[in-house]
């Protein structure tokens, strides 16, 4: 498994937001990650990518420890793409992405032939080969949400984590970030964790969906997620309990 969250507790000040959670997102696998605003899906992401702490438990990446891997061995396994609106006048779409081999260039940042392979590979996954020589200003949403997913495919990470990539885009672009998210992670055997509130993209194009009902996280397959009833649980604020041998929602 990619990642694993072993009896993980977080907090935001005084406020409880997730509490003795255990799960785990395998390699190869598109994972949505739901729930209603201020209840920690960016404050998850952000603890996983070794941004952010725990209040209590333990992160694993690829096997190993979060809090014993060094800043350099993080980089190397997980890339993180925030949410928020990338305008660079100045720079290339090849100059940003070439900022993803950051982690393997020498100390003076040197790109060399290996990594500049690296870089037109991960334009070309995402379909921006064309655009490389293009600044992003000149650009629109979608298609710099692109180069930020190419910069995280330059980093060559195992693990690749997104807080809302869709939320700036129309209904068809999201379908397509998502359709592309899915692909990277079924062709380039990488485990893709990312924030929406989109539940239609949730539930037919990702292969799980981890929902956060405070202080809980449920992760299901997503089309078990959409027979549960926790997304009804959740949405309509009746008290219920989630049963895990039948994996559904008994409503109280």
């Amino acid at each position: 498994m990619s990642i694993r969250l072993e009896h993980i507790d977080l907090a935001y000040g005084s406020r409880t937001l997730l509490s003795d959670v255990c799960t785990s997102f395998e390699a190869g696998s598109l994972t949505a990650l739901i729930g209603r605003n201020g209840t920690g899906k960016s404050t998850l992401l952000r603890a996983v990518a070794g941004l952010g702490p725990v209040a209590a438990g333990r992160v694993e990446l690829c096997g190993q420890p979060l809090a014993e891997m060094t800043p350099r061995q993080r980089a190397a396994t997980v890339a993180f793409v925030t949410t928020d609106k990338v305008r660079i006048a100045n720079l290339t779409c090849e100059d940003v992405v070439s900022l993803g081999r950051a982690p393997y260039t020498n100390w003076i940042g040197r790109m060399q032939d290996t990594d500049r392979a690296v870089v037109e590979q991960a334009l070309r996954l995402v379909g921006m080969s064309d655009f490389a020589r293009k600044t992003m200003d000149r650009m629109s949403d979608g298609e710099c949400q692109r180069v930020m997913i190419a910069r995280a495919l330059a980093q060559d990470t195992p693990l690749i984590l997104l807080d809302e990539p869709t939320a700036f885009l129309d209904l068809p672009n999201r379908y397509a970030l998502a359709t592309l998210l899915r692909r990277l992670a079924h062709d380039e055997h990488k485990c893709i964790l990312f924030s929406t509130h989109d539940l239609d993209i949730a539930l037919s194009l990702c292969d799980s969906v981890a929902l956060i009902d405070t202080p809980t996280l449920y992760t299901l397959p997503a089309d078990e997620m959409a027979e549960s009833g926790l997304l009804e649980r959740l949405f309509s604020g009746e008290e219920a309990r989630f049963d895990p041998a039948t994996r559904s929602v008994r409503l109280r």
